[in-house]
């Protein structure tokens, strides 16, 4: 099975160069990396542009239209089996890839999603009120989706391609984390969740989503739960 890995990216000078390399290292021997980079602004694009490695495919987005748009974009370019999703920084560890997409290789799921809140894997100590924010997001995602999830808004995502061709995809930025949850369910997918480690970062040190995003979210769990198909 080829894997391809979709790295929606902006603004990540500071990590992108790393997290390739961590990327690339992976033991998969057949596999692809999509970076799309939604118009950064810090020298990210330049260093994209001057890649040359036959196994990165980079797309550039001509405005910032943020990361669900940039996954869209990805999976559109992305030709492997599996897909799997990647940020740029350095809060989710690649070397975990083979758990994660385990379950689809075994023909056991369709689907698999992460959780930094599940398993003994290590986690950095940082902001409660967005782990309840993610928690009573995720819970309310549960309510109307019918699934025991413990972590819809985790980065790690992995689907067979078929799953990805056959949904319709909208939302722009993060909001596309409850929105393909959602959409999911709906089909029936076998849906599986695995423990990942999580390398939190600060606002001082590049993290991005906000408050408005989890707005944002809740407006998408309803949205795409009882109105959309």
């Amino acid at each position: 099975m080829r894997l391809s890995i979709i790295i929606p990216c902006y603004n990540e000078i500071k990590t992108i160069q790393e997290i390739l390399r961590l990327v690339i290292e992976t033991p998969f021997e057949n596999k692809e990396i999509v970076v799309v980079d939604d118009n950064s602004k810090d020298g990210t694009a330049e260093f994209l542009n001057s890649l040359d490695n036959e196994k990165i495919k980079v797309a550039f987005h001509e405005k910032n239209k943020g990361k669900g748009a940039a996954l869209r974009t990805g999976f559109k370019i992305a030709t492997g089996d599996i897909f799997i999703i990647q940020d740029a920084d350095l809060e989710y560890e690649p070397k975990e890839y083979e758990t994660i997409i385990k379950p689809i290789i075994e023909g056991k799921a369709d689907v698999v999603f992460g959780s930094r809140f599940k398993g003994s894997k290590p986690h950095r100590v940082l902001f409660f009120w967005h782990m309840v924010g993610n928690l009573a997001i995720t819970l309310l995602s549960n309510i109307l989706s019918d699934l025991n999830l413990t972590d819809i808004e985790a980065c790690y995502k992995a689907f067979r391609r078929e799953v990805i061709d056959s949904i319709e995809l909208r939302e722009n930025r993060f909001g596309f984390e409850p929105e393909i949850v959602a959409k999911v369910a709906k089909k029936g997918f076998r849906i599986y969740e695995v423990g990942i480690s999580y390398y939190a970062r600060t606002y001082a040190e590049g993290k991005k989503i906000g408050w408005k995003d989890g707005v944002r979210a809740i407006y998408c769990i309803f949205r795409y739960n009882l109105f959309s198909k």
